[in-house]
């Protein structure tokens, strides 16, 4: 049983023949019961500041893993949005290479275009060029018909003046 400040004040003494001063061991026995009241009342103090520095430890605690819950999803946060971003940009450059591939198809068709319609064209000017040449020729020949029959035709008149005036 611990020793307190009642038990202390109700403690009572045998008196003996030569004993202490009843007087002087009251007053000790005083002086030791405002002690202990003074030590029991710093202990209580110290409880009651203990228990507040527990809760308020507590507190820090979770808020402790609060914020390391926080910096846990916000990294995970963060590394879903790399990894969105990531993605997307493999999107766009992957709609992009498929536009450059669509463009350069169109271009290629483009240019096959316009090779077979300078292929035409140029066919079509040697066909031009030797129908000119044809019809050409076929003028120059009629020119020369015509040169000949006129020739024909002064010796004829020709011979008829020389016959007229004969």
């Amino acid at each position: 049983m611990g020793i307190t400040p009642l038990v202390v004040k109700q403690k009572e003494f045998t008196t003996r023949f030569r004993g202490f001063d009843v007087q002087e061991v009251d007053y000790f026995l005083e002086d030791v019961v405002k002690e202990l009241e003074n030590l029991n009342h710093s202990i209580q103090s110290l409880h009651e500041e203990n228990h507040r520095m527990n809760l308020e430890n507590q507190g820090y605690r979770k808020r402790e893993n609060s914020m390391k819950n926080a910096m846990i999803q916000s990294h995970k946060v963060l590394d879903q949005m790399k990894e969105n971003a990531k993605k997307s940009s493999q999107v766009i450059i992957a709609n992009a290479e498929v536009e450059a591939e669509k463009m350069l198809n169109r271009a290629h068709n483009r240019l096959s275009q316009l090779h077979s319609d300078i292929i035409e064209l140029k066919r079509q000017r040697i066909q031009l060029e030797m129908q000119i040449s044809a019809v050409l020729e076929s003028h120059a020949k009629l020119l020369e018909m015509t040169k000949e029959e006129n020739k024909t035709a002064d010796e004829t008149d020709s011979t008829l003046k020389f016959i007229k005036q004969a």
